[in-house]
């Protein structure tokens, strides 16, 4: 199984499922929202608000729902979000993270495009157990 991160100097702001495409908008509007109250701009805000749409979107489609978790770190200095699914992982994530793959019809821009809206980003995948994608931006 898949484990979250240590939660060590993090403050947990929000946790939700993931199930389907309103719980997709309800997580972007909530990273949105503490990045907003955090001062960050409203550029930072929609690149990184677009980067958990398409993570929270894959965890559903590919990973048949999973949940999100919104993390302010120690220093206020980062919002840290996990998006974890217990789906069939990604047999190779260094090619799902190739610009131009995809695996379900897409255009192939959603990892690659979330680590690039991201300051940082890992995916962690098992085969037959799921993913972990964790993903932050600098306030």
């Amino acid at each position: 199984m898949i484990d979250r991160k240590q939660t060590a100097n993090r403050t947990l702001l929000a946790a939700m499922p993931l199930a389907t495409s309103r719980d997709v908008v309800a997580a972007r509007q909530a990273v949105a929202r503490f990045m907003k109250d955090r001062g960050a701009s409203a550029l930072r805000i929609t690149r990184f608000a677009t980067a958990v749409s398409e993570i929270s979107r894959n965890a559903i489609v590919h990973g048949g729902g999973g949940d999100i978790s919104i993390y302010l770190d120690g220093r206020n200095e980062y919002l840290h979000v996990e998006c974890r699914d217990t789906g069939p992982g990604i047999e190779d994530v260094t090619l799902a993270m190739t610009e131009g793959y995809t695996s379900g019809g897409g255009l192939g821009r959603g990892l690659g495009g979330a680590k690039r809206l991201s300051h940082g980003f890992e995916i962690h995948s098992v085969p037959g157990e799921g993913t972990l994608v964790s993903m932050s931006v600098k306030l």
